[in-house]
């Protein structure tokens, strides 16, 4: 089956599930959900009704679980048993027991050959702070022969739990960007890592990298290095050569967080914000008319 296929797929599993939750009892759900021989839009439109079920017994629980992990079952009944057993899973203390088999299949099924399940999949486990999961999604980072997922998604789903061991392999991809995707996923994901402070400060003032990248540098040294973004803001306000997205970036930054001690006794600053006033672009005039505002001048 094609992705768009796939998607459509899911898609209506996700309709079906929704218009059939209320039509079977408990009881004739679970025979029509797990049954081969039934129809995949019956299979599906009676999948909503198995979450209960499955916590009340375990061999119900382990019939869904086989579907799931089934490669002979159609992707629309395997992404709708995922979706039944994700249900039941937020009854945290009634899904306790069935909790051990639960992640234990999502892991198997993390390396399945349907792209949409393995992505599914590792996104729950990734919000479980998996160990497997993030070991293999760092493995895929390191050596693209291994990836379960894009770059940029593996870099996503890590984000939810960040260790040590992810930054050097971010600041890789940054170095040496499989795609401009991976590339802006791996600075997000290195923007909680202070020692990265350096290489941010590096793409903030290279004019060659595209304002995005270099709009994501100025958001994670405000967050990391506050300080250092505060002296790179005017430093860049008073280039006559810096972009315009750039210095308004940068007056922003100034205007909200600056040390109003130190601002409003620069008078290189005020001289050149004052002037920003009748030559900048629309949204420059409107920040330097809000930081006079504030700092005076």
């Amino acid at each position: 089956m094609s992705k768009k296929g796939i998607k459509r797929a899911a898609k209506s599993a996700k309709s079906a599930m929704q218009a059939g939750a209320t039509s079977l009892s408990p009881r004739l759900a679970m025979t029509t959900a797990t049954n081969a021989g039934k129809s995949v839009k019956e299979r599906v439109a009676a999948m909503p009704n198995v979450s209960q079920a499955v916590i009340e017994s375990d061999a119900q629980l382990q019939a869904v679980l086989k579907v799931l992990r089934s490669k002979d079952e159609p992707t629309p009944v395997r992404l709708a048993a995922l979706q039944a057993l994700q249900a039941a899973s937020f009854a945290v203390i009634e899904f306790e027991s069935c909790r051990g088999d639960y992640l234990a299949t999502l892991r198997a099924v993390a390396t399945d050959s349907d792209l949409e399940l393995r992505q599914r999949v590792l996104g729950i486990l990734a919000r479980e702070n998996d160990g497997f999961a993030q070991q293999r999604l760092l493995e895929g980072l390191q050596n693209p022969e291994k990836a379960l997922l894009p770059p940029e998604k593996a870099l996503q789903l890590l984000g939810y739990d960040v260790h040590a061991d992810a930054y050097p392999v971010a600041r890789e991809i940054v170095k040496h960007p499989p795609s401009d995707a991976a590339k802006r996923e791996a600075l997000r994901l290195l923007g909680a890592d202070a020692s990265s402070k350096p290489l941010f400060e590096k793409i903030l003032r290279d004019k060659e990298e595209t304002r995005e990248i270099r709009q994501i540098a100025a958001s994670s040294l405000h967050a990391i290095a506050p300080a250092a973004l505060q002296k790179h803001a005017r430093e860049m306000l008073l280039d006559p050569k810096e972009y315009s997205d750039i210095q308004e970036t940068s007056l922003t930054a100034l205007t909200q967080f600056g040390d109003a001690g130190k601002v409003e006794k620069d008078e290189t600053l005020m001289k050149r914000i004052s002037s920003l006033r009748g030559v900048g672009s629309t949204k420059l005039k409107q920040g330097a008319r809000l930081f006079q505002a504030k700092y005076g001048g």
